[in-house]
């Protein structure tokens, strides 16, 4: 089995850290390919740059030239999953719903930490428009940059740590997901800071993916993620 693990942001060095994630749960047999898009923001925090990262990776991944399995969309709260799907037919997951859906096995209210304020709306839209956002007691912003996860990790660490207590001693959250890619490898820290199950977007993305190709399953074509019809795009950067 083959994963396409596709990083929304063109740093490598967080590609590198995403693909390194999702290979601590992928199961013997299952390959991890992480996919940095050929151009885009370094890193993701808006809608500007979402809605950039959605066609960057979709060009990355209708670029790559192997047979995969799944793709994995490694952005929290990030558009796209979407046209990927009506692109490919094999399962796509977002990390955003990745992370929910799984929380809701362990617990009965779910919080989000993730990076800046200004991605906290992203974050609860794709959490309605998935329908799991009545079972979300918080989204929390640490205030740290993505950027910042890597450069000043000890600082981010602590930030988020913060944010997570106060989600549940205040928001009464049992479980807590890390909202960025990013994030990947900080569940010990956090977990023993609150003492609830804190999931990786990441890292429950894979697991989903690797159950949903295991079971043979496909994404349905048959009307919202129908293969685009055949017409002309004037300027579509895809593979050009």
């Amino acid at each position: 089995m083959r994963i396409l693990v596709a990083n929304v942001n063109t740093t490598e060095s967080m590609t590198a850290a995403i693909a390194e994630s999702a290979r601590s749960v992928a199961s013997k047999g299952t390959e991890i390919i992480g996919v940095t898009p050929r151009f885009g923001a370094e890193s993701c925090e808006g809608n500007f740059e979402s809605y950039l990262a959605a066609i960057a990776v979709m060009d990355a991944i209708t670029s790559y030239s192997e047979p995969f399995d799944a793709v994995i969309q490694a952005g929290y709260g990030e558009h796209g999953r979407e046209g990927l799907q009506e692109l490919l037919a094999v399962p796509v997951v977002d990390i955003t719903e990745a992370a929910a859906s799984t929380a809701m096995y362990l617990g009965h209210k779910y919080s989000v930490v993730t990076t800046l304020d200004r991605t906290v709306p992203l974050i609860e839209d794709r959490l309605k428009l998935a329908g799991l956002d009545a079972r979300c007691a918080s989204v929390r912003a640490s205030g740290m940059s993505v950027l910042e996860l890597e450069s000043d990790p000890e600082r981010a660490v602590a930030a988020i740590v913060a944010q997570s207590r106060e989600a549940v001693e205040n928001d009464r959250a049992e479980v807590i997901c890390l909202g960025c890619g990013g994030m990947a490898e900080l569940e010990e820290s956090v977990a023993t800071a609150t003492g609830v199950p804190i999931v990786d977007g990441v890292r429950a993305a894979v697991t989903i993916a690797e159950g949903l190709v295991r079971m043979r399953l496909t994404t349905s074509k048959i009307r919202t993620y129908a293969t685009p019809r055949p017409k002309k795009i004037t300027g579509w950067p895809l593979n050009s």
